[in-house]
């Protein structure tokens, strides 16, 4: 265990200077001059003289190489300091921070209602496999699956905010406020944990080990939640994984459009504006998550099932 968790933290530099090298160079080959277009912005959107372009340009330092500019962002990334907006002059660090609050309340809330609902009716299905209990949960899970969340989320708010009156459509700082974007945001994970908890568990209800323990005198909840469920969760693990990385990238279209002051909706921001600097903290950001989340993910494992050795073999 010591000897794989220390293999994984020496590649994970490697893997961000890796996943920082592209996403820079991909942003820093988009059409258009940034200088140029941070100033058409300011003025309006008319066109400014030359020499404003070139002094901007040497003030931003976009006249030296690509590879003195990566190496020079590279060091102030590893210093905390991500570069300032090109939009606002603000840094990118303490945007970041100061919107983070907001999406980890949202992305918490969802994910704790995807695993409150998704994994006891995932478990409601297998139990009653064939049973109407179980098509009604299937049904719900390819609903929940197939709407994409930008159709759910306006349908929602035109039921709930305008047409009931019982909750508001945008906003942030209250209860109420937190309602509607958890519920579309969570429900993509929910029914990916009941398709995945239904499936893994109908196999593990099959295996020598549950038969046993029925053959003990167990109660059927017994043999479900403490003999098979811990038996299915290694790839229902592997999911929340996913999800968690996801939702705290703060899920950028239901930011948007419920006008939540998260991660997500200064990154559409910083996109729609061409703000490099933005879209370049972002990417380095969402990537040191998810690097960080799979790591957290793979030494779950071995506390799901001690058989496991990291090297993907079991005793």
């Amino acid at each position: 265990m010591r000897g794989y968790l220390a293999r994984r933290l020496i590649t994970l530099p490697l893997l961000l200077v890796g996943i920082s090298l592209v996403s820079f160079m991909l942003l820093n080959f988009a059409p258009g001059d940034a200088a140029e277009i941070t100033l058409r912005r300011q003025n309006g959107g008319v066109t400014p003289p030359r020499e404003a372009v070139v002094e901007l340009r040497q003030d931003l330092g976009l006249d030296d190489s690509l590879p003195i500019r990566y190496i020079r962002w590279v060091s102030s990334a590893v210093q905390g300091d991500l570069g300032v907006s090109y939009r606002s002059g603000n840094s990118i660090a303490v945007e970041l921070f100061r919107r983070l609050p907001a999406t980890l309340l949202l992305a918490s809330t969802a994910l704790a209602l995807a695993v409150a609902a998704g994994i006891p009716l995932g478990v409601l299905a297998a139990v009653k496999h064939g049973s109407w209990l179980d098509t009604a949960c299937r049904l719900l899970a390819l609903v929940g699956a197939a709407v994409p969340s930008y159709m759910l989320a306006p349908a929602l708010m035109l039921l709930f905010a305008v047409k009931l009156d019982w909750l508001p459509a945008i906003g942030y700082g209250s209860p109420s406020n937190l309602v509607l974007p958890a519920v579309v945001l969570s429900l993509g994970t929910m029914a990916q944990l009941m398709r995945l908890s239904r499936a893994t568990l109908l196999d593990v209800l099959n295996q020598d080990h549950v038969r046993t323990a029925r053959a003990k005198g167990l109660s059927e909840g017994m043999v479900v939640w403490r003999h098979a469920l811990k038996n299915a969760l290694l790839p229902i693990a592997t999911v929340l994984g996913t999800s968690t990385g996801y939702l705290l990238g703060g899920a950028v279209i239901i930011e948007t459009i419920f006008g939540w002051p998260g991660v997500g909706q200064f990154v559409v921001v910083g996109i729609s504006q061409r703000d490099y600097p933005v879209v370049q903290g972002f990417v380095l950001y969402m990537a040191v998550i998810f690097l960080v989340v799979n790591l957290a993910v793979d030494v779950s494992y071995h506390w799901l099932d001690p058989r496991l050795h990291f090297g993907g073999q079991f005793n």
